[in-house]
């Protein structure tokens, strides 16, 4: 007997990716499925932390039949959703793919292809107000499932969004053995990990330190609307 075709996972790369977007997917992924990242070329890509990430495959090499189509979030995200490269492989893909997800800033790059218009969707949550300007209904939650739309909020949704992928993928056992290989049981030392629980002093730095990503990303999606991306779902 053969063994079973692991499900094929496609993580796209780019300067600027916020590491933990990309590595805690990839660490509920790594062992069950194929998983891809990819770039352009196979050179080094630097996140937003400066630790670099070597793409497994490039834009061309990539497979095309995909389970899942992935896109991180990251400081970077406002150039590569202007990237009409980027927008075209994410448009291919996208439409072939079984599943089309995302962490945290990763939908707004999704929005920018056009493949969230009309979808209910998450984000990180000083992201909101952008992720409307690519047609898609924001919804609360750490991870929010819509037909074949599986998007996760910030940062750290990306184990809990990891783990809802790969139940759809496999079944919940495979995902729950995965999360006890992990050891995945959450207890952090302090409650401030949302606007309502860190109050609104801690919020207005937070908010202040994203105020540039995200006045670009509006600045993309507006010169993305007169080239007609963004329309499509």
């Amino acid at each position: 007997m053969t063994a079973p075709a692991r499900p094929k996972v496609a993580m796209l790369l780019y300067p600027g990716l916020t590491l933990l977007d990309l590595i805690a997917p990839h660490a509920a992924f790594a062992t069950t499925t194929e998983a891809h990242l990819v770039w352009k070329t196979t050179a080094p890509v630097r996140s937003d932390s400066d630790v670099a990430v070597h793409p497994t495959t490039t834009f061309a090499d990539c497979p095309t039949d995909l389970d899942v189509l992935f896109v991180p979030g990251g400081m970077g995200q406002a150039p590569v959703a202007a990237d009409e490269e980027v927008l075209a492989f994410l448009a291919d893909r996208g439409a072939r793919a079984q599943y089309v997800t995302s962490v945290c800033g990763g939908s707004l790059i999704l929005g920018a292809a056009g493949l969230l218009r009309g979808y209910r969707a998450t984000t990180h949550w000083t992201g909101i107000d952008v992720l409307a300007l690519f047609g898609a209904e924001y919804a609360e939650g750490r991870v929010v499932v819509d037909r074949s739309r599986i998007t996760g909020g910030g940062v750290t949704a990306g184990l809990d969004f990891g783990l809802v992928v790969l139940a759809k993928l496999l079944g919940e056992d495979v995902a729950k053995m995965t999360q006890l290989m992990l050891e995945y049981a959450p207890a952090p030392p302090f409650d401030a990990g949302t606007p309502r629980t860190a109050g609104p002093e801690l919020t207005a730095m937070a908010r202040a330190g994203s105020e540039q990503v995200n006045e670009a990303m509006t600045a993309v999606a507006e010169e993305l609307a007169t080239k007609g991306w963004g329309r499509a779902a």
